[in-house]
């Protein structure tokens, strides 16, 4: 199949690399703002470049890969939604709730698979725990813990245009949590603080949260982010239930040093990157969406599922600034 690419930033040249590996893939059509940057990656991979997206979507592509800037994903959605080519969006949908309402309304009844990023569903420890919840290995769920916690703060101009910790970093817990146990937020509780980068309260952001999310069943799920994990990148997940409990990251490269008596647990070198933790996952995830374009399976993450992972962090943002918890009516257009 023949695959466009619509922005070669740093995870759109990651995705170009990946899908040029995969044996689905013939052929690639890439497109970027930036000349040179175009330049580079046909020369690497033997792309076809594309002058702009309205190009690249008139190339004879089977499906698209959008990896632009957050402001150019319902425009570009919606065009290959309108053209019937099957899109895979890293996440957010848009940069606000409303507006990824427009692009869900749009793309309901159109015919066309709509695939968001979130890759933590490709993950083999995440996915495992998905298996164990549905099993009822786990008997009734009553707490899950999940946690982002990223070794060093983004840039400034990042931070600035994000919409905050809640947005851009927890939404991939609140996603995970939804999707592992099946179930829906009904409230939150949201907290911050700033002891590292100034640029970070001077944008009006925290660089280290909670969350205290209800989930519709009782369960209670705590969420704890930070920009600062000097160690490394800490993704992980607990589950625990009435019959056992499991977690996701407790392995050799877990970014965490333990300093009981004779302890030698984790063993290797911490992960620092996240395309490092997750490098299995985005390939599993970009060959998930080539069965999608195939035609062999629908959606894995809709457009639906990103827009309430989106609502949740709209609810923690509007906790955390009100000091108080926030039911997930309040936030619902």
């Amino acid at each position: 199949m023949r695959i466009g690419i619509m922005g070669l930033g740093r995870i759109g040249a990651f995705h170009t690399e990946t899908l040029a590996g995969l044996d689905a893939v013939d052929s690639l059509v890439v497109t970027d703002p930036v000349a040179a940057t175009v330049a580079a990656v046909t020369e690497r991979f033997g792309a076809t470049a594309a002058d702009s997206p309205e190009a690249l979507l008139a190339a004879g592509v089977d499906g698209v890969v959008i990896a632009a800037a957050t402001d150019a994903h319902p425009e570009l959605i919606l065009a290959a939604v309108k053209a019937g080519i099957p899109v895979f969006c890293e996440k957010p949908v848009a940069r606000g709730v409303e507006e990824s309402l427009k692009v869900l309304r749009s793309v309901e009844g159109s015919g066309v698979e709509v695939h968001i990023g979130y890759n933590r569903r490709f993950d083999a420890g995440f996915m495992a725990a998905r298996r164990a919840v549905v099993s009822g290995e786990l008997g009734a769920l009553h707490t899950v813990r999940s946690t982002t916690l990223d070794p060093a703060p983004p840039p400034a101009a990042y931070v600035a245009t994000s919409g905050g910790i809640f947005r851009d970093c927890s939404v991939h817990d609140f996603d995970i949590v939804r999707w592992v146990t099946g179930r829906e937020v009904v409230e939150v509780y949201a907290t911050g603080g700033n002891r590292g980068a100034e640029y970070i309260r001077a944008a009006g952001d925290v660089d280290t949260a909670s969350a205290l999310l209800t989930l519709d069943d009782g369960t209670i799920a705590v969420i704890s982010n930070s920009r600062h994990n000097a160690r490394g990148h800490d993704v992980r997940l607990e589950l625990h239930g009435m019959k056992d409990s499991i977690a996701v990251g407790l392995e050799d490269k877990l970014p965490l040093r333990s300093v009981e008596p004779g302890a030698g647990f984790p063993a290797g070198v911490p992960h620092t990157f996240f395309m490092d933790r997750f490098a299995d996952a985005y390939r599993a995830e970009l060959t998930a969406f080539t069965e999608v374009v195939a035609g062999t399976r629908t959606s894995p993450c809709t457009v639906a599922d990103a827009v309430e992972a989106s609502r949740i962090a709209d609810a923690c943002t509007l906790s955390l600034h009100e000091h108080r918890p926030v039911r997930l009516e309040e936030v619902r257009a």
